[in-house]
């Protein structure tokens, strides 16, 4: 069907080309029909007269009759009949060509009404080729020339008018075809075929005219129901060929359509008057003619106007439901923006609103007409205008203004609404170029140029485009009767693409890029240089919601019969929302508006009294202080402890790019921007302007001090003059910071501005967030430990160099606060240079290992700052002082009611800051200031009203510790590593248990343990010797039993606690004293077989124990050396031997042991172990204890031990619950996942903790040991599927588990309810249940992650090589 054919002035041809391919679509069903035929007519012509399509008519009858293959009276015949309205006039909207119109469609239902006498068993396709023709015309196809005539319609034609009367012309037809006698014969039908009147550009092998085209839009119109014709083809459709179904298997007729002929069915019922009660009280003018638009109330305007599109010219505002045509009446009157027919109390428009403030208001609208007539008056819309007519209208407006002698254009207020943009959004997939957001704006900025410029004391509203993606819902609600065709006309860019196309998206985009575009404009102030003329932009169409009936369904009685413009309720809704948007102050003004609420006349009060403005909004990000006492100390003070703001007489700053103003200024969207350093505007040390409309501290201090200095101003690098003490620079990081403050130093030294002896100096250091932007590249540079070191390296520079100083360490604003806003907000933010601007903070994903290092880092971060000050360090002269300021500490991110992150306090970049978020900054760090220690702020509320704080008489210093009268802490020393043991519940069983899953902690009587040296606690204490050969058995987490619980913490001391006379664990150094610790150093899994064996002779050849009644526990612990030789052989299977020789072990232990409970401790993941040094560990020793670290630095080999690591841990987690294991009611095995995601250890200052590793910093210390036992203990008082899989190195006494009376039994399977009671008597071999494995096992990071490749503690020792775990 894709063959094209040229005609070239053969009508004939094309015809029989059309008539041929329908019969080829038909052989598919009857293989026995018949060659088409076109009679050749008289004129030869495609635009037939009614005269040439009688010699048709008759030619066909004629042949029909004739045909000897054809039985005339039996056989259904289809016939199509060709034609066209060759003057276009039934598109002219006026009553003369309605009536020629008619007595043409009177002369075709006469050779209808032939066909019907003459013709049996027919179906008549009636098909208008007029729309066909024009766009042959208009490709320059010549198939059915020539192309249709354009009518000189008596009145204008719009793209609406067309379009309706287009409708209307198609509902005639049906209607009149549907009533007529063809649709009550039984064997003669006619069905109008109106497809055609809306083809898309042909595609590039398709013209309107080819053949093939015609055709199969003919047949898939006969396979649509007459009243469902009118749905547009769209590409897919124009290839394929629709087929009759099992539900519709017939030709569509009227009849079989059940089609009425009523034209177009009432959509909703009749329009109600929307009328609003007006109610307020204060409706004065001001006492005088106010003489700036920032002091403007209600009742002082006097002239109303307005500008736009057909929204604002009110098509179809007054039509009745189902009337089509009324939608070319503009109900000007009805307008929401400017309409001033009747009253508020029954017309709810904003000139009638103003009209209760002043009944004087000229230019309104009233009545219907176009923007020519007199009613029109200042209503200046021109319907189906676009953004580029606006200049036009603006010209208009200000030259009826100036020509109405009712007006006085000089001294009267006046109210000028501007309003468009859908049109132009409707055609702009047609030429992305004309209609782009950058011409859009520039169209807008020409007309509201022009409004500036001629028009004084006007308040203009600019308000927004609609959100017009909406109208898709009511376009697709099939329950909703619309004109789709119409709709379809009128904005084809919005409807016609799919919901997940590109161009869909693109148009969505461009919808908020106009938005966001005239925004910016006003924004930018360029309209607010002069006190009597604004624009305010009102954003309440930004978002509009589809209104919905109560069935949930489109409400289509807010639409217009069109289903496009707005209805009377839905204008009158529009004005009570505008006007609440004046009254709205700038930045706080309603985005959202539901149409299907009913919003009361908001009014105007004593907080509001007037229409609100950019500048009496305050959103200039000014601060107004109302401090009374400003006065320096009586004397310049000699102590830091007794400052006074006025005392202060230098600011300075250091930092990174927050602090040097880094896109604070720069436009949303502007992204290269945010290079600009605006740095007389940074919170601490800008001083742009003044107090009024920039806040910032230095900005807070001139109100003190009007002869500070130091303060940066514009923009410029830290070489700028404009910097001057700025020192802060884009990207510094904590090792950056005393190069910073050396140039300050210097700087202030060297100025003639500063008293550097004399003048008291308050200085802001933020510093941190680069450093964590990159700590992932090489955590040992990044590390808490080396910022720390670099703040105090820069802060003793200070404290050496500058006398009479305080500096406040401000602390850096927690990057998950960056990470929602950035993450959140794809649309907005440049998602796809996350790694480049941030990477390590906004790279990981959520719930990530990596996610969680980036918070502990954070934490270590925060806490080493908070430490490093409160060391006193800073405080041992009198003139000088550090005080932590932490006012960022717990950031409140604010978020929007669509549950996003609100951007509009960040620069484009969504990571630093613009200035409405630097003036809270500045506000709440001028509060911290004041706020004595131990009692600061540590939560910034980024929308909260932060008053400007005030010293008082009382407390008139900026704060230190010491007038605070604040102590720092000290830390207790930890003696030992034991815990506390606060079980009430101790006793054993009433009897000895037989099943082991009523096994309680009291209950068992001996204790045992298999592993390798992290068992035999190799290394636990420092040794006295060079030779690091010592396993402290007796200090094993999982069989140690030295001392006591509260002095060191082992599995078996803490069961001492429930029973006393617990056997089997080791004491002290020595192989005699090991008891039941078979473990050895050194050993993998294939030596748990012998261990298993080892074990139960020991135990059958203790006199001590009760082999058959005692129960016993063992903990297994095995893999580590396993995965550290892995890759000296790759290609074994490593998962596979690790899990036979286990379970060789099991069943030993199975076979030979009765009442026994096995923990099988999951091994860890030790890929971590590559990652950077400290100066502490040295990477040789963890290369002799584990061979594949020497591929530490090949990311391809860590990877992979990673993802055979994770297959142990699975291995070993499906092993242990094989039927075999659970059929034995003594007898069960556990495992322990406490290893799974446990982390490393850091210390307070974000380093490796090493208190928690022996000196090699391989294997554990004794406090290591005493974690493992917790961690052991709690997992195993936890059920199964619920146990902890990670660990938490936070010291605390009070960390182990209880029993409880209802919780008494270590946990089993069974008694975590995971298996069914009779599992004992399954005989299938398949699992009952396994534990889930950790999705993400391939990201954890093992305990000893990042530690062997860190250099030792104390000079190294010489380690055998045998050294292993």
């Amino acid at each position: 069907m894709e063959k094209t054919q040229s005609m070239e002035n053969k009508p004939q041809q094309m015809c029989l080309g059309v008539m041929t391919v329908l019969s080829d679509i038909i052989r598919h069903f009857n293989p026995s029909v018949l060659m088409p035929m076109c009679s050749p007519g008289k004129s030869g012509a495609a635009h037939s007269t009614a005269e040439d399509l009688w010699i048709q008519a008759k030619e066909l009858v004629r042949h029909l009759k004739e045909n000897p293959q054809l039985d005339f009276e039996k056989d259904w015949k289809l016939i199509t009949v060709f034609f066209s309205n060759t003057s276009q006039c039934h598109l002219c909207p006026s009553a003369e060509e309605k009536s020629h119109l008619m007595r043409r469609m009177e002369k075709l239902c006469e050779i209808l009404d032939y066909l019907h006498q003459e013709v049996p068993r027919a179906f008549v396709n009636l098909v208008d080729l007029s729309e066909v023709l024009a766009m042959s015309h208009q490709h320059q196809e010549t198939g059915f020339s020539p192309a249709p005539e354009l009518c000189n319609c008596s009145e204008e034609t719009t793209k609406l008018s067309k379009a309706v009367m287009q409708w209307s012309y198609q509902e005639t037809w049906q209607d009149l075809l549907a009533s007529s006698k063809f649709n009550k014969h039984e064997s003669f039908t006619v069905v109008f075929q109106p497809f055609f009147y809306d083809i898309d550009p042909p595609l590039e092998r398709s013209s309107p005219q080819d053949p093939s085209t015609l055709a199969l839009r003919i047949w898939n119109s006969m396979m649509k129901p007459v009243g469902h014709k009118d749905e547009i083809f769209d590409a897919a459709e124009r290839k394929m060929m629709k087929c009759p179904s099992k539900e519709s298997p017939y030709l569509f007729t009227y009849r079989n359509s059940n089609y009425q002929a009523q034209g177009l069915k009432p959509i909703g019922r009749l329009q109600a008057r929307e009328g609003t009660e007006f109610s307020c009280p204060d409706k004065d003018p001001s006492d005088a003619i106010p003489t700036t638009v920032h002091r403007l109330r209600p009742a002082d305007i006097k002239v109303i106007g307005a500008l736009g599109d057909s929204l604002t010219a009110a098509n179809g505002a007054g039509a009745e439901p189902g009337n089509l045509l009324g939608v070319l009446t503009q109900y000007r009157g009805l307008s929401w923006s400017v309409g001033g027919d009747e009253t508020i109390r029954t017309v709810t428009t904003l000139a009638n609103i103003l009209r209760e403030f002043n009944p004087s208001l000229k230019g309104f609208s009233v009545g219907t007409g176009k923007e020519t007539t007199d009613k029109a008056f200042l209503n200046q819309a021109v319907a189906g205008a676009k953004s580029d007519g606006l200049v036009t209208q603006a010209q208009k407006l200000v030259s009826l203004m100036k020509a109405d002698k009712t007006i006085d254009f000089q001294e009267d207020w006046k109210v000028i609404t501007v309003f468009i943009g859908g049109n132009d959004l409707c055609d702009s997939c047609n030429d992305l170029d004309h209609f782009s957001p950058q011409n859009f704006t520039d169209n807008i900025r020409k007309a509201l140029d022009i409004l500036h410029a001629e028009v004084p004391r006007a308040f203009v509203n600019m308000v927004e485009v609609i959100g017009i993606v909406a109208l898709r819902e009511l376009y697709k609600e099939t329950q909703v009767s619309c004109p789709r065709v119409i709709l379809r006309t009128l904005c084809p860019c919005v409807l016609k693409f799919d919901d997940n196309s590109t161009e869909f998206a693109a148009l969505v985009e461009r919808n908020r890029q106009y938005q966001k575009g005239t925004e910016q404009l006003i924004e930018s102030g360029r309209y607010d240089t002069r006190d009597d003329f604004t624009v305010v932009l009102q954003p309440f169409f930004e978002n509009v919601p589809m209104p919905r009936t109560p069935e949930g369904l489109p409400d289509s009685s807010f639409f217009a019969p069109d289903c496009f413009h707005f209805s009377r309720k839905t204008h009158a809704r529009s004005a009570t929302a505008l006007w609440k948007n004046m009254l709205e102050p700038v930045g706080h003004k309603t985005r959202q508006h539901n149409f299907e609420n009913k919003i009361p006349i908001m009014c105007p009060n004593q907080t509001l009294p007037f229409l609100s403005t950019y500048k009496n909004s305050n959103q200039g990000y000014g601060t107004w202080t109302l401090c009374k006492d400003r006065a320096p100390s009586a004397s310049p003070p000699t102590s830091v402890h007794a400052l006074r703001p006025a005392d202060i007489q230098v600011v300075a700053a250091l930092g990174d790019s927050l602090t040097a103003g880094n896109g604070i200024g720069s436009q949303e969207g502007n992204l290269s921007d945010v290079r600009t350093q605006y740095r007389g505007l940074s919170y601490s040390a800008g001083g742009d302007a003044s107090l009024e409309n920039v806040t910032t501290l230095p900005n807070i201090l001139r109100e003190f001090n009007g002869n500070l200095t130091g303060y940066a101003v514009g923009t410029g690098d830290v070489n700028s003059a404009g910097a001057f003490l700025n020192q802060a620079v884009p990207g510094a990081k904590a090792e950056n910071l005393a190069s910073q403050v050396q140039t300050l130093v210097q700087r202030m030294k060297n100025d003639h501005r500063v008293n550097f002896l004399h003048d008291w100096k308050v200085i802001t250091v933020m510093i941190g967030a680069s450093d964590l932007c990159e700590f992932c590249t090489d955590s040992n540079r990044y590390s808490a430990a080396n910022f720390v070191a670099h703040l105090r390296n820069a802060l003793d520079i200070l404290h050496r160099e500058v006398p009479r100083a305080l500096v406040n360490l401000v602390d850096f604003m927690n990057p998950s606060i960056i990470r929602q806003v950035f993450l959140k907000n794809p649309d907005k933010c440049p998602v796809h240079q996350a790694s480049v601007l941030c990477n390590c903070v906004l790279s990981p994903g959520e719930n990530s290992h990596e996610l969680a290092r980036l918070e502990s880092f954070t934490q270590s971060y925060q806490s080493s700052m908070l430490q490093l000050v409160e060391s006193g360090r800073y405080d041992t002269r009198e003139d000088f002082s550090v005080v932590l300021q932490p006012l960022l500490l717990n950031a409140r991110l604010p978020i929007l009611e669509d549950g996003r992150p609100d951007t509009s306090f960040f620069a484009p970049d969504c990571i630093l800051p613009n200035q409405k978020f630097h003036s809270q900054l500045s506000r709440a760090l001028w509060a911290n200031m004041l706020e004595p220690l131990g009692k600061k702020t540590d939560t910034l509320d980024l929308r909260a009203f932060i008053a400007m704080a005030c010293p008082t008489q009382d407390e008139p210093f900026l704060r230190t510790f010491r007038n605070s009268n604040y102590t720092y802490p000290s830390k207790p020393a930890i003696e030992n590593w034991g815990s506390d043991f606060l079980c009430t519940e101790q006793n054993p069983s009433g009897s000895v248990p037989s099943s082991v899953h009523e096994l309680r902690p009291a209950d068992i009587k001996v204790v045992a343990a298999m592993g390798d040296s992290l068992t035999t606690a190799f290394g636990a204490r420092p040794s006295e010797s060079s030779n690091l050969t010592t396993s402290w058995r007796g200090l094993s987490w999982s069989i140690g039993g030295d001392g006591t619980l509260e002095t060191h913490t082992t599995l078996p001391n803490i069961l001492k606690r429930f029973n006393p006379s617990i056997l089997g664990f080791s004491t002290s150094t020595l192989e005699e004293t090991a008891g039941f610790n078979v473990a050895e150093e050194g050993a993998r899994a294939q030596d748990m077989p012998a261990q298993a064996r080892a074990l139960v002779e020991r135990m059958k050849n203790s006199p001590t124990i009760n082999l058959e009644e005692d129960w016993k526990l063992v903990t297994l612990l095995i893999g580590g050396n396993d995965l550290c030789h892995y890759c000296e052989n790759p290609e074994n299977l490593l998962a596979n031997e690790y899990v036979k020789h286990i379970q060789q072990a099991l069943d030993i232990l199975y076979e030979k042991l009765p009442r026994v409970f096995i923990n099988v401790v999951e091994v860890m993941e030790l890929a971590g172990l590559h990652e950077g040094q400290d100066g502490k560990c040295a990477m040789p020793l963890a290369v002799q204890n584990c061979s594949c670290f020497k591929h530490a630095q090949n990311p391809t080999a860590m990877q992979e031990l990673k993802k055979v690591n994770w297959k142990l841990q699975s291995a070993v987690s499906g092993l242990v619950y094989l039927p075999q294991y659970v059929q034995r009611e003594d007898f069960a095995v556990v495992v322990q996942p406490f290893f799974r995601q446990t982390l490393i250890p850091l210390t307070e200052l974000g380093v490796t903790d090493l208190t928690f590793f022996s000196e090699d910093c391989f294997h554990f210390s004794e406090r290591g040991h005493a974690e493992m036992a917790i961690a052991l203990w709690n997992n195993m008082l936890e059920p199964v599927g619920r146990k902890m899989t990670s660990n938490n190195f936070t010291y605390s006494r009070t960390k182990l588990k209880c029993p409880s009376p209802e919780r008494p039994f270590l946990y089993t399977l069974r008694n975590s309810q995971l298996l069914p009671d009779q599992a004992a008597e399954a005989s299938s071999n398949v699992l009952y249940w396994a534990v889930p494995v950790a999705a993400g096992g391939g990201l954890v990071v093992g305990i000893l992650g990042m530690m062997l490749c860190r250099a030792m503690r104390h000079p190294q020792k010489e380690v055998p090589n045998t050294a292993s775990f």
